[in-house]
């Protein structure tokens, strides 16, 4: 494992922000869904492309809160163009369990 200064970590924005639309997404390579994810005023709407079918449906992504990368450049994915990362973790099986706040905060609220 390669290790980072404060300072490197300093530079990366881990925020809290509200799913507000989740659609298919067919021309992935795996499974996924785009993901229009709300991070409040400051930082406003950005788009992710999540690998995350296995666990979640449409329906239970809608008003849930998850934490994500919102400083990486946008990312082309086929033919999406995802402006944030949403971050999970991978089960043994392989599943992305979604990293999310344990109660509600403002989006935009950054990790602490």
């Amino acid at each position: 494992m390669d290790t980072i200064n404060w300072s490197d970590f300093e530079k990366v924005e881990l925020r809290v922000g509200t799913i507000i639309e989740v659609q298919d997404f067919p021309e992935a390579r795996k499974p996924a869904y785009k993901l229009t994810v709300d991070f409040g005023e400051a930082i406003g709407v950005k788009k992710s492309s999540a690998q995350i079918t296995e666990l979640y449906t449409k329906e239970s992504l809608l008003g849930k809160q998850v934490l994500a990368v919102v400083n990486f450049a946008p990312k082309q994915v086929g033919p999406f163009i995802s402006e944030c990362l949403v971050t999970g973790i991978h089960r043994e099986d392989g599943a992305v369990v979604l990293v999310a706040p344990e109660g509600k905060v403002p989006d935009g609220t950054r990790l602490a």
